[in-house]
């Protein structure tokens, strides 16, 4: 009896909840009157009549679908959608849809253990009063990965892996029989053989890999990688199919390609290089023109499509750089010797040869296979010596490509290319892998000068298919697309940079917004808020991304823009190179719709390997101010969040965070549009690009994370 007066309590709003939950986690069962009393124990008539006047509100509300007189089901047209399930530590969860609606917010009760990136199916709950949009995960259609990178923690019965990843809130239990020998500390790769579900709690996973101890060099690189699902070792049989390669060039395929082996020829490259894809050629021709030839290494004549090698380059997309190795898209043998336009070896070469004047006019042009022959490898600081000097080996050459370089570059931001020289930060790093120094580095003529004819080449090519005749339907090719900024984000920067005194404008034409733009950074260059004008700035650009789709590279001003330039190291070069090639010998417009998906999949994995990229220099980061808790430095605030502001060392360019419960005896709000966070009581500002005085507090390698607090000195 007692359980009878309990539901005669309820409400209009309980039975709502309890209808609701009902047909979410049933969305695709057709409930009658009787199965929906029976199962939800309504056994009075009031409460019966109830919950057919909510059932109809909810049919009303689009959010049941009325089958019959007495029967309902969930309406999976308007309630149930698909997408991408968003896990954050704070338990904010969220759900994207496929179609790229507004997020919707997903409880941790309604999450189904659904992991970061899971494609998932989500019912839409129902509305409720001065509440937020939710929604239930009721299926997950397609795990984001199936491993997981961590230290394994070993006890007498079990064996956990112990992850960084805040987003994980299960443990993971690792059965003895299948941790494949490995020990308390070492670093793991584990593969998930068992999902939470009803039943299960815990996430159950068995040791795929050992990739040594935690801490050491090699073991955390490689865990980096794995994170990300990325390869950190070569397949064997990939690398022997390398090994089966005939590097010998013959007569007939010389004599098949134009001959540049007698034309002075050179690569310039960073000190530590080793696979030289792009040479520059120069001669002075009868006419007195200067002969400019970019040779791009011609990768598609040893790789052939939809070979082994060809779909493990395909995988990997592109090559990744970490602070202290490279991993390679194509095997050592083509990347390093066959394909790398070393010096004083002939070398087959897809080129881009330019008849310009001495003001940088281009007269003509034409694309050929070549054969080359480097005569000499440039560093970079070789070449910015001759070019700072004015003399030296070739200087003659060099200078005249320095000069040729200046007149491209002046042209391109005149015609309205964004400037942005951004310094990234690099280490030296010693045998270990232990960094023993931090620094920016910073581009220079020599970058430059390089920078200039790749850019060239890759514009002249993506013209020479995309510019067509009007009526003319232009042949499918990957280009490089770059869309115009977000106009919100660009108001915020006019407000941000106001407050230093400077003017930036936000409407008018495209060319009006990239000389204002330029203008700004020509006159925040050297000042202490550079750092943070620029970072505002690149916040309003959009991602650069791969499509057959042209809609021009806003950055660039360019209307045509491709990748030709390095197929060494970039999938899409390679697919262009290989079309080129069909589409000279007459052959027909390649399927757009399959090019479109590999731009996708070279765009994914052109995003994932910058993250792990970005992982490693972090890691580095901490590791170089791990010996250095306590020091003080100046700084200036580089990051504003409502957790904390990020400040970057003036010295050594190291980034930390200072938590925001660690700023002293106040309550601080955040402003998001003006990038900074105001004290309540003592009204106590922090804005990006102030100068500020840390100390360093923390150095968590674990988590790749530097903890600092203000300094009382």
């Amino acid at each position: 009896m007692g359980k009878k007066k309990g539901v005669k309590r309820l409400g209009k709003k309980q039975v709502s909840e309890l209808l609701q939950n009902l047909f979410q986690h049933n969305p695709n069962e057709t409930f009658s009157f009787k199965q929906i009393f029976k199962v939800l124990k309504l056994d009075t008539h009031p409460l019966k009549m109830l919950a057919i006047d909510v059932m109809e509100e909810m049919a009303w509300d689009d959010f049941l679908l009325k089958v019959s007189d007495n029967s309902y089901k969930l309406n999976l047209k308007t309630q149930v959608q698909e997408g991408i399930f968003h896990r954050k530590a704070n338990g904010r969860n969220s759900f994207v849809p496929d179609d790229g609606g507004t997020p919707v917010f997903v409880a941790e009760r309604n999450s189904m253990s659904a992991m970061d990136g899971d494609h998932v199916k989500v019912s839409l709950m129902a509305r409720r009063d001065k509440h937020i949009k939710e929604a239930m995960v009721i299926e997950i259609v397609k795990r984001a990965h199936d491993t997981i990178v961590g230290k394994l923690r070993v006890e007498k019965d079990i064996a956990f892996l112990v992850t960084a990843d805040s987003t994980i809130v299960h443990d993971i239990i690792i059965p003895k029989r299948k941790l494949k020998g490995g020990k308390t500390d070492d670093k793991a790769v584990v593969k998930i053989i068992q999902w939470p579900d009803q039943d299960h709690k815990n996430i159950i996973g068995q040791v795929i890999d050992i990739l040594g101890k935690t801490g050491e060099n090699n073991a955390e690189m490689h865990a980096i990688l794995a994170q990300y699902n990325l390869p950190y070792k070569y397949p064997k049989n990939v690398e022997e199919a390398a090994e089966k390669i005939d590097a010998a060039i013959t007569p007939e395929e010389i004599a098949r390609r134009e001959d540049f082996r007698d034309v002075f020829t050179c690569t310039i490259d960073p000190k530590d290089a080793k696979d030289f894809d792009d040479a520059l050629s120069i001669r002075k021709t009868d006419k007195g023109l200067w002969e400019v030839g970019v040779h791009i290494a011609d990768v598609s004549h040893y790789v052939k499509e939809g070979s082994t090698i060809d779909k493990e380059a395909y995988a990997r997309a592109t090559s990744i750089y970490l602070v202290d190795r490279t991993i390679p898209m194509l095997p050592e043998r083509l990347c390093n010797f066959i394909c790398s336009l070393r010096p004083d070896e002939e070398k087959l070469c897809y080129s881009v040869i330019f008849k310009m004047d001495d003001e940088a006019n281009i007269k003509d042009w034409h694309l050929a296979h070549t054969v080359i022959k480097s005569d000499r490898r440039y560093a970079y600081e070789e070449v910015q010596q001759i070019i700072e000097e004015g003399k030296g080996e070739n200087a003659e050459f060099l200078l005249k490509l320095d000069a040729l370089a200046k007149k491209l570059r002046e042209a391109r931001f005149k015609n309205g290319s964004v400037k942005f020289d951004r310094e990234e930060l690099h280490f030296d790093i010693d045998e270990t892998g232990k960094p023993i120094r931090a620094y920016f580095k910073v581009s220079k003529d020599a970058n430059k000068l390089i920078e200039e004819f790749m850019l060239l080449a890759n514009k002249t090519v993506a013209e020479s298919i995309g510019r067509v005749k009007k009526g003319v339907k232009a042949k499918t090719l990957p280009y490089r697309i770059h869309d115009q900024p977000d106009p919100q984000k660009l108001e915020n920067l006019r407000e941000f940079v106001a407050k230093f005194g400077y003017k930036v404008k936000t409407a008018g034409t495209k060319g009006a917004i990239t000389k204002s733009l330029n203008a700004l950074m020509s006159q925040a260059e050297g000042t202490r808020e550079q750092n943070a004008i620029e970072t505002v700035a690149l916040r309003a650009m959009m991602k650069a991304k791969y499509s057959v789709h042209n809609i021009g590279h806003y950055g660039l001003a360019f209307d045509y823009y491709t990748h030709f330039t390095s197929p060494i190291r970039r999938y899409p070069d390679m697919m262009v190179h290989r079309l080129l090639t069909k589409y000279q010998d007459g052959a027909r417009s390649a399927n757009k719709d399959k090019y479109e998906e590999f731009c996708e999949h070279c765009s994914d994995m052109e995003q994932i390997s910058m993250n792990a990229e970005r992982d490693s220099i972090k890691y580095k980061m901490v590791e170089f101010m791990a010996d250095k808790i306590g020091n003080t430095y100046d700084a200036h605030i580089s990051g504003i969040q409502s957790y904390g502001i990020y400040a970057q060392i003036d010295e050594t360019h190291c980034e930390g965070m200072i938590p925001i419960r660690d700023l002293g005896n106040d309550y601080y709000d955040f402003d998001e549009k003006n990038y900074m966070i105001v004290g309540r009581r003592h009204h106590t500002k922090y804005q990006l690009g102030d100068p500020i005085r840390i100390q360093v507090a923390r150095a968590n390698l674990e988590r790749k994370q530097l903890d600092f607090t203000l300094a009382d000195d």
